[in-house]
This record gives C-alpha cells, sequence and structure tokens, in this order.
C-alpha cells in the first residue's frame, strides 16, 4: 500500500480549517497535520501549558475546540 503524503486526501476538517464554527472541535490527527507537530510534541505543550488542553467528548474520545486552536495560533503568530 502505497502512504504516499503527496496522494493522500486532507480530512475535509483540516481543508475546510478556515471555514468551520469556533464552537466545532476536531481530533488529534487533524490537530497534528494542521499544526505539523508530533503527537508527543502536543502532550508535552499540555504538560508544560504551553499548548491547549482538549475537550473529553466521551470516555474514550478527546478533541481540540477549533476557536480555542485558532486562539493559540493567533498568539504565536503575533495577531491579534
Amino acid at each position: 500500500m502505497n502512504t504516499n503524503v503527496f496522494t493522500r486526501k486532507l480530512p475535509q476538517e483540516l481543508e475546510q480549517f478556515d471555514n468551520l464554527p469556533s464552537a466545532s472541535f476536531i481530533r488529534q490527527d487533524v490537530v497534528i497535520l494542521l499544526l505539523g507537530i508530533s503527537r508527543s510534541t502536543i502532550w508535552r505543550g499540555i504538560k508544560d501549558q504551553t499548548f491547549p488542553a482538549p475537550i473529553k467528548l466521551s470516555k474514550r474520545t478527546i478533541a481540540w475546540n477549533v476557536g480555542t486552536l485558532r486562539e493559540h495560533l493567533a498568539s504565536k503568530a503575533g495577531v491579534k
């Protein structure tokens, strides 16, 4: 199976990130693709309080709020 990054389709949540309502949620795999960082980096940032923590949606499901991620990205870019 060819897993070339150039032939894979991006998740719809990533393609439409700018159009998602701020109240919506995205899962960890989309956050990884959006920011270009690893799972370890995400969890290290949560522990260090330099990255927003996810919301627990159910016993085995976590996701990040889109509005919170946008605020985080804007603060890193120096945009208000």
